[in-house]
Parts: structure tokens; C-alpha cells; sequence
């Protein structure tokens, strides 16, 4: 495996390319964000969280760092995966890299344990009928214990006594562990026991486990270095495996192994390793959304590395891993539980009165921030307060089965409301004539990839350890099984309509001069464009259908009033949240004002200002975002009084959102100096450079420029400081018109 030869470019292009199409129909949006900071060459350590979409994951990440960064990436997968022929065909062609994982190999083991003395001596462990000598258990193999909480404990062998006695590496941790393993009901949230006393429950027998393994990674470790040594890039999920969780997993120490190895054997070869946020909203959901961020490039501390080389091995990889668990937490969402998750999403709908439709990277940095305010200011009596009101607002929405941006229509007129509903109603009629033949067609690959996911994430869930659900795999299948039975449907109605024209000519529609391969090719290109149009076409008859729901509401005596009721405690709760928000939030950011992402709508004076002309705008003085309808449900113009650093549909010009510099043009082909299609300024010559000395002449003003520009960015930065030394020692507010991102 240490020589593994190099990814074939045509190969890797063309794999990728087919699977993109699959990607591009699957989800309804894939944004990139902060694509500028990924190094365009060097060895590269790509590190994804979290890992929610099993092999969707590294597809979607491939395809990105190809688009945007032009690199091709060696994904570690594990090898039990390579195993399965489709997917270990495709991943060998791709230059994937298998990974052996002891979880994998796990299996179930004679007997029952319990810990003697769990509060003295928590690393020996006794057995009830066990065979640890007979049954071939390896020192450096994980003692596992069964799923609690989603979340199985596992421990590492250090020595084995006896058949009935093992002595571990590390003590289990947990309270559910020591509970499993003692019978005892006394222990606190961090796995101690409360009065102290020792041994087990009288009675107890102990609980059943499994026991994995010791897997030697060097092979992997090798064909890593190779990769990295030859100026590659090779990416990694560092949880170890797919989950559905909310939060992080404890990340492996392979990563932190694998860049302390590479820069230990070659130091100057410049490794970085690059964080990547994958956030899904639905993630296993037909035409869901995702953004993909990109963080800062982590660079491994040399002292770090001096470290791995003198032997102190375990410390070195535990700093070097907080680093990269900090990076990545920089550019995910990450909260304790679901519960949380949701509340977090309903304030941030709640803290976005206006009804502009928000970009997804803005929304992903909005919960990014709300998660990390909540987490700091939860028991502040403002909060609790307020989440409750929220919660109690969620499921209000949830008993009337409506969307929160549904209920504005509580303020529609009856007139208008009836008009509403029968223009979407028409319009739904004739959607529906465009996507019936089309979902018909494909109405067998439908059927086969629900069923078939939903088997397999229950496959999936009883195997795991750390899954809830196991909607992380259900994307993948519905993509493969797509993928294995959309040709096949294909060829099938090709046959069909082929013998069907050579049997009586479609009943004389197809002239006789059409031969019988132009009818073939015509099915192969007609049957997928049906079932293109469709989903597209059902895609916004859907959106439209969902709609209808709050329309039937208000016309209903009995339910109009409790949606009017609703409107105004969103309208209330809306104003609360904005307030605590705007309250606390400078206290959690020191730069709250200067960087806001949602203008405050209840500030005097904060709509009123007009927008500045921009060059690039599609019409001056007006916002070229979109917003939908509430009348016919479609994306349109709208004018905004926005300020044009507040805008949503630039982004390129606002660096906390770009995924470029703002100095930095979209395109490099930009400053064509004037000619035709160009948006920028005729270019002129500086320097005529006729000569070295005129040539030495142009870098010597370069490099004056540089130093002089690097003087003006220490003195505004000291400047700035000064400024907000001053701000943090005076009670008065900042002004009002101090610029808003």
C-alpha cells in the first residue's frame, strides 16, 4: 500500500464529472465558502466534519476542491467499504487510500465483565465465563460495551492476565460505563461515584461486550507519506466514521499522526492542514442545501514536531489535535443536542425580520454565532426566559403544521387570500401536467431508493455505536441505488418504445423513414430529460403545495384567529430576540456593530438609509437579491433600503462571506483593459522596461509600496486599538451610523 501509484487525472476528471451530475440533482445548492484560503499547491492535509453523509461527504468535497482550487484529493476510506465491489471499484479509481478500523471487526465475546474496584483500580477488569486466553484477545485490542445513549465505551487491552482477568490501557469513562460495569445507580455526570464506596451491586453478574483487534496502521501511515511527500493532498474525515449527531465526535489521532510523521521525515516540506466545515441542512433529504467552508490553513508547530521525535509521541498528537478540533469547530455548527439545534434555527428566523431571503453562508455564520452565544449566556435568566417563549412558539407552529415564514399570511385580506389560493391552484393544475409523465417513468427508482435507504440506515443504526438514527447513509443509497437503476429503467423503456415503433409504428405516429437507432438514441435522451423536467418542474409545484396550507387557514373562521394570535406573538418574540441579541451580543463580539450580518429593523433610522451605487450591480440604487413571493411563490426583483454593505446579493464585496479576498476579482481575466465586455478601467503602463536597470527600477518601487502599505496597516491597527481601549472605558454608545456588515 506505501506505493500506490499516482490519482489518474482523466480518470479522476471523468469519475467525478458523472458523479457531480448526481450531486447537482440531489441537492438543490452546494456553496462553497472560503475557497480563496485553500494552498493551490504543496502537500495538503484536507480535514472534513462533520462527517454526516457517509460517502456523499468526500464526493461533494472532491468536486469542490477540483472547481475551486483545481487540486485532486486521496480520501482515506475504510476497508471494509473498499470491499463492497461498486464502491471499491469507484474509490480504487479515485486513488482512495483503505483504512482498516478495529470497530469493523468487532465481534461478540464469551462471557460477561464487571470492574472489582472501580474507584481504586479502574483498569482492572474481572470476567464471568470469559475465555481472554482461549478466545485469541490481543493486547493492544478494545474491550467494547453495549450502545448506551447512542454512544458505545470502548477501552484498550494492556495486559491479559488470565482467562477471567485483563488489566487496560486506560480506565472506561462515562457514567453510563461505570454504571454498566458496576450495577451501581450512585454516579455523577463525569463517571465518579458519590459516596465513594468500592466494589459492585451484591448480585451483580456483569454486563456482555465485544472485543476488536489491534490493527497496525503502517501500511496506511506509508502510502500517506508518499502521497504527502510527492507534494499531494490527502483528505480525512478525523471522527473515524459517519454519524447524524449535532455535535462533534471526538476526533482520531490519525491526522495528528499523519502530518507529525510526514514533517518529521521531510521538515521543510511545507504541509498544511486545511479544516473544512461540511454544513447540510436536511442533509439527507431530495433537494436539500449545503455549505461547504473552508478554514484557515493549520500550520504545525515545529516544536510540535521536535516533540514527536524525541519520543514524546502521545503529547505532541494531543496538542496538535486540540488545534485542528478548534479549526473545525471554527467552521461547522455544532450544538449539544437536536433539541438545541432547532431552537437556535428559530431565533436566528426570529432575529431576520425583514423576510430577505439570507444566502446560505450568511446562515450558516448566524447559527455558527447564535450557538456560541447561547452556549456562553444559557443561564442568564434573559435567555432561559426567552427560549422557553421560543420552544413554546415552535410548537405551536408544529400543532398547526406551518412553517414560520408562513405566518405572515395572517395579515392577508380575505379578497386577497381567495385570490392567492386560486392563482396557486391553477398553477399547480399545470405544474402538475408537467411533472406526471416524468414521476410516473421514474416512479419504480422512487420507490427503490426509499425502501432500500431506509433498510439500510436500520443496518446501519443496529451496527454503530454512535449513530441516533442513521440518516448519515441514507443520502448515499439513495444515490447509488439511483445510480445502479436509472439506466437500467432507461434501457428498459428504450427497448420498449423501440419494439413498440418497429411492431406498428407507435400505431403509425412515427413516420416510416425514421430508422430504428434513431429511436434508440432518442430514448436515451429523451426518458432522462422527462425525469429532469420533472423533478425541477416538482420541485416548485412542491414549494407551492406546501403553501397552501396557511391560505386554507385563513379562510377558516376557527383557525384565522389563532394564526392572527400567532403573527402578533412572532411579531413579539421577534422584537425580544432582536433586543437580547443586540444587548448581548457586543459583550460576546467586540466587533458586533462593525461586523452585523442582519441590519437591526427596530433601530431608529437604520431604514432609512438609501443604498449606495456599486459598480457590477445590476441596476444602480436597486438589490439585485431575491426574495419569494407571497402571491405567486416565485423568486423576483425587489427594491431594498439597505445599505450596500448590507445587501444580500453581492457577496463577493463583503469578506466575511466571499470565498475570495475582497481585492481580489471573481474572474482573473477582468482587467482586459477597456475592451468590449471588460467591467474594468483601461489599463496603462507604469514603467517602461527597456533595461535591467529599469527593471531593477519597477522593483524597487514595488518594494517601497509594500513596505509603506505594511507601515499604514500597523498604524491603523494601532489606531483601531487605541480606539477600542477608548470605547471599552466610556459608557456612551457607538453611534448609529458607524458601519454596518
Amino acid at each position: 500500500m506505501g506505493d500506490l501509484p499516482p490519482i489518474p487525472s482523466a480518470i479522476y476528471d471523468f469519475i467525478l464529472w458523472t458523479f457531480s451530475i448526481l450531486v447537482d440533482l440531489f441537492f438543490r445548492e452546494v456553496h462553497p465558502r472560503g475557497s480563496w484560503k485553500i494552498p493551490r499547491r504543496g502537500p495538503v492535509i484536507f480535514v472534513a466534519a462533520p462527517h454526516a453523509n457517509q460517502f456523499v461527504d468526500s464526493l461533494i468535497l472532491m468536486r469542490t476542491l477540483r472547481l475551486e482550487a483545481h487540486r485532486r484529493v486521496a480520501f482515506l476510506i475504510a476497508e471494509s467499504s473498499m470491499r463492497r465491489k461498486f464502491i471499491g471499484f469507484w474509490a480504487r479509481a479515485l486513488g482512495a487510500i483503505p483504512v482498516a478500523r478495529a470497530m469493523d471487526s468487532a465481534r461478540p465475546a464469551t462471557g460477561k465483565i464487571y470492574l472489582p474496584d472501580a474507584v481504586n483500580d479502574p483498569c482492572l477488569v474481572k470476567g464471568v465465563s470469559t475465555r481472554f486466553l482461549s478466545d485469541k484477545t490481543q493486547v493492544g485490542g478494545l474491550l467494547i460495551l453495549p450502545s448506551a445513549g447512542g454512544a458505545a465505551a470502548s477501552a484498550e487491552i494492556l495486559e491479559i492476565c488470565n482467562e477471567e482477568e485483563i488489566r487496560l490501557k486506560k480506565g472506561f469513562q462515562g457514567p453510563e460505563a461505570m454504571k454498566m460495569l458496576t450495577g451501581r445507580d450512585d454516579v455523577d455526570n463525569d463517571g465518579n461515584f458519590i459516596d465513594g464506596k468500592t466494589g459492585v451491586v451484591p448480585g451483580f453478574e456483569g454486563v456482555t461486550f465485544k472485543m476488536a483487534p489491534k490493527v497496525d496502521q503502517t501500511r496506511v501511515y506509508n502510502a500517506v507519506f508518499d502521497r504527502l511527500n510527492a507534494g499531494g493532498s490527502v483528505g480525512i474525515f478525523p471522527e473515524g466514521g459517519s454519524h447524524d449527531r449535532t455535535e462533534l465526535l471526538p476526533l482520531k489521532a490519525g491526522v495528528a499522526i499523519m502530518a507529525l510523521g510526514a514533517l518529521s521525515a521531510n521538515p521543510d516540506c511545507g504541509l498544511k492542514i486545511v479544516p473544512c466545515g461540511m454544513n447540510y441542512f436536511h442533509a439527507h433529504k431530495f433537494r436539500s442545501r449545503a455549505v461547504i467552508e473552508f478554514g484557515p490553513p493549520v500550520d504545525v508547530d515545529p516544536k510540535l514536531v521536535e516533540m514527536y521525535k524525541k519520543g514524546e509521541r502521545r503529547e505532541a498528537v494531543r496538542q496538535l489535535l486540540e488545534n485542528v478540533y478548534q479549526s473545525l469547530v471554527a467552521v461547522t455548527v455544532t450544538s449539544p443536542d437536536f433539541d438545541t439545534l432547532m431552537l437556535i434555527q428559530a431565533a436566528r428566523r426570529l432575529y431576520n425580520p425583514t423576510h430577505k431571503k439570507l444566502p446560505l453562508p450568511m446562515v450558516v455564520e448566524l447559527n455558527r454565532r447564535l450557538v456560541k452565544g447561547y452556549t456562553h449566556y444559557k443561564n442568564d435568566p434573559r435567555i432561559a426566559g426567552l427560549m422557553i417563549s421560543v420552544r413554546e412558539y415552535n410548537k405551536q407552529l408544529r400543532l398547526l403544521n406551518l412553517r414560520d415564514h408562513q405566518v405572515e399570511y395572517a395579515k392577508f385580506s380575505i379578497l386577497k387570500v381567495v385570490f392567492t389560493l386560486l392563482y396557486r391552484l391553477g398553477k399547480l393544475a399545470i405544474l402538475a401536467i408537467g411533472t406526471l409523465p416524468g414521476l410516473i417513468l421514474f416512479a419504480p427508482v422512487f420507490v427503490a431508493t426509499k425502501i432500500i435507504s431506509t433498510k439500510k440506515s436500520r443496518q446501519a443504526l443496529a451496527a454503530s455505536s454512535v449513530k441516533i438514527q442513521g440518516k448519515d447513509v441514507m443520502a448515499t443509497w439513495k444515490l447509488l441505488v439511483a445510480l445502479a437503476f436509472a439506466p437500467i429503467l432507461y434501457t428498459f423503456y428504450t427497448v420498449l418504445i423501440t419494439w413498440w415503433t418497429y411492431r406498428n409504428r407507435v400505431w403509425g405516429i412515427v413516420p416510416t423513414w425514421v430508422p430504428l437507432w434513431a429511436v434508440v438514441i432518442s430514448g436515451y435522451i429523451i426518458f432522462p430529460a422527462m425525469t429532469f423536467a420533472a423533478l425541477r418542474i416538482g420541485e416548485i409545484g412542491m414549494d407551492i403545495f406546501k403553501s397552501l396550507r396557511p391560505l386554507t387557514l385563513s379562510l377558516n373562521p376557527s383557525s384565522a384567529n389563532t394564526l392572527s394570535k400567532l403573527r402578533e406573538k412572532r411579531a413579539q418574540l421577534s422584537k425580544d430576540v432582536t433586543e437580547v441579541i443586540n444587548t448581548l451580543g457586543p459583550e460576546m463580539f467586540p466587533d458586533f456593530e462593525s461586523s452585523r450580518i442582519v441590519a437591526d429593523p427596530f433601530r431608529d433610522g437604520s431604514s432609512q438609509m438609501s443604498p449606495i451605487p456599486r459598480r457590477g450591480s445590476d441596476a444602480e440604487g436597486e438589490d439585485p437579491s431575491t426574495e419569494v413571493s407571497p402571491i405567486d411563490g416565485q423568486p423576483g426583483r425587489m427594491s431594498s433600503n439597505l445599505p450596500r454593505n448590507e445587501s444580500f446579493g453581492n457577496l463577493s464585496s463583503i469578506g466575511l462571506f466571499s470565498t475570495r479576498p475582497p481585492s481580489r476579482s471573481r474572474s482573473r481575466s477582468s482587467s482586459s483593459g477597456g475592451m468590449f465586455g471588460s467591467g474594468g478601467f483601461q489599463l496603462k503602463s507604469f514603467a517602461a522596461i527597456d533595461s535591467k536597470a529599469g527593471f531593477d527600477e519597477v522593483s524597487k518601487k514595488i518594494r517601497g509600496a509594500m513596505a509603506e502599505r505594511g507601515k499604514e496597516r500597523t498604524r491603523r491597527r494601532s489606531q483601531e486599538q487605541i480606539e477600542y481601549d477608548d470605547s471599552e472605558e466610556s459608557d456612551e454608545s457607538e453611534t448609529e451610523t458607524k458601519k454596518d456588515i
